[in-house]
Parts: structure tokens; C-alpha cells; sequence
């Protein structure tokens, strides 16, 4: 496919896993770009949509012994939840659909690299986005829990002075969220075009093992982490002691 929606088309042509613009238009007097991100972006979605439209349809007619697709279901919603509970009690059927929804979204993107597509969360502007939608539900959850006279106390914990120092450390959890995912599956992405690029035909097995770790371990890790520190910070934002 052209404009590197694919990382690679063949052996013999260039690796590009540069974000490239494929339709343009403009709103207001500013152009506006489609890109590579937004295609393979839409790609997972239709695949997490359809898989979740399957799941429905299936567990409308579930059965008492379950067959291989509602066990794979069940078992997927089990793991998720268990791992929202553990991190966040009580406060867990408030978050569950959340964490769950941006846990296999983030999942998918990062193994999408397996099948030749640039993972669109090695695009900045995805995981961003991300970062963005938890940061405002952190926001919110403080002021909701904590009211504005908690969000206020703990701004000025432990000194009155020391509130812009919070202030500053409460604006970059959206950065240091964003750019942790970003960085671990941007770097991963070039390690893996340089190896093709510069080895060419040569790289036709062993780099399996390279996909295993970069796509599959380390995928599944920046997974886990972005997933972990958005429970973690939206429990202790509704913590109202």
C-alpha cells in the first residue's frame, strides 16, 4: 500500500515509517490532513468493533458449556476486571468499561506493527489523545470527590508556596503519560525498519524474534503501565481523605 500505510510492500523497496498525509481539506482556512495514523487508527477500531459486535451476538446465545469464542470472551472480560479491582476496590465498577475499552484499543495498536502496519500509537498525536481524555478524568474526579476545597488543600500540601510545584506536577501527567507509550513503541518501530532496511532479504526469520519483544512483550508492557497509571491516578483523585 503507498504512503507507508504498511511499513514495508516488499523486499525490495524502502522500510518508510514516517506519518504520511493522504487527503486534505479545509475548514475555516486551515488545511487539514487525513494521514497514515488516522487510516491504521480506523483499521483497529473495525476490528475491535466487529470483534466486539461478534462477542454480542454470541453471548446473547451463550450456553452453559461454553465453546472456544465465549470462553475467549469470558475469559478476556474475567482478566480485565480482575486487574481493575486489584488496583482501584471499590471504585473499579466506576472505571472498568474505561480501562478495559483503552486497554485493548492501546493492545492492538501496538501488535498492529506484526501485520505490517505503522502502530498508530507511535504517532504523538494518539497517544496524546489518550493522555488528554484521562487527564480530564482525573480533573473531574477531583473536583466531583474532593470538591473544590480539597482540590485546593491538596495544591498547597504541604506549604501554601509549594502549590505551583503541585500545579506543574498535576499539568504534566498528561505529558508523561503520552510520551512514555509514544517513545517505548516509536523506538521499537525504527529498531525494526532499520533491521529491514539495512539487512533487506536477509532478514527473513530471526527477526521474528525482535517482533516477539518489540510488538508482542513490550506492546503488552506500555499496555499495562499507561493502564495501570491511569487507575492509579484517577483512585487517588477520588480519594476524598
Amino acid at each position: 500500500m503507498d504512503h507507508a500505510i504498511l511499513m514495508a510492500s516488499g523486499a525490495d523497496e524502502e522500510v518508510d515509517i514516517m506519518v504520511h498525509g493522504l487527503l486534505s481539506y479545509k475548514i475555516g482556512g486551515q488545511t487539514l490532513w487525513i494521514t497514515t495514523s488516522h487510516v491504521n487508527i480506523l483499521i483497529v477500531m473495525l476490528i475491535l468493533i466487529g470483534f466486539a459486535f461478534m462477542i454480542n451476538r454470541k453471548m446473547k446465545h451463550a450456553t452453559d458449556v461454553p465453546d472456544t469464542l465465549q470462553n475467549i470472551a469470558e475469559l478476556i472480560v474475567e482478566k480485565l476486571d480482575g486487574v481493575v479491582e486489584g488496583v482501584m476496590g471499590g471504585n473499579a465498577k466506576k472505571l472498568r468499561n474505561y480501562v478495559s475499552t483503552i486497554f485493548l484499543f492501546i493492545l492492538f495498536s501496538n501488535i498492529s506493527g506484526l501485520f505490517g502496519l505503522r502502530p498508530p500509537t507511535a504517532d504523538y498525536g494518539t497517544t496524546f489523545a489518550m493522555a488528554l481524555i484521562t487527564f480530564t478524568m482525573i480533573t473531574f474526579c477531583k473536583f466531583k470527590y474532593q470538591k473544590v476545597s480539597g482540590v485546593v488543600k491538596g495544591l498547597c500540601d504541604p506549604w501554601v508556596f509549594w502549590a505551583p510545584i503541585n500545579l506543574i506536577g498535576d499539568i504534566a501527567v498528561p505529558v508523561s503519560l503520552s510520551l512514555r507509550l509514544f517513545a517505548n513503541v516509536l523506538s521499537g518501530t525504527i529498531i525494526m525498519a532499520l533491521v529491514y532496511a539495512l539487512l533487506g532479504k536477509i532478514a527473513l526469520v530471526w527477526p521474528a524474534a525482535l517482533h516477539f519483544y518489540f510488538d508482542l512483550f513490550s506492546g503488552a508492557i506500555q499496555t499495562y503501565v499507561f493502564c495501570m497509571l491511569t487507575m492509579t491516578y484517577v483512585n487517588q483523585a477520588m480519594d476524598t481523605e
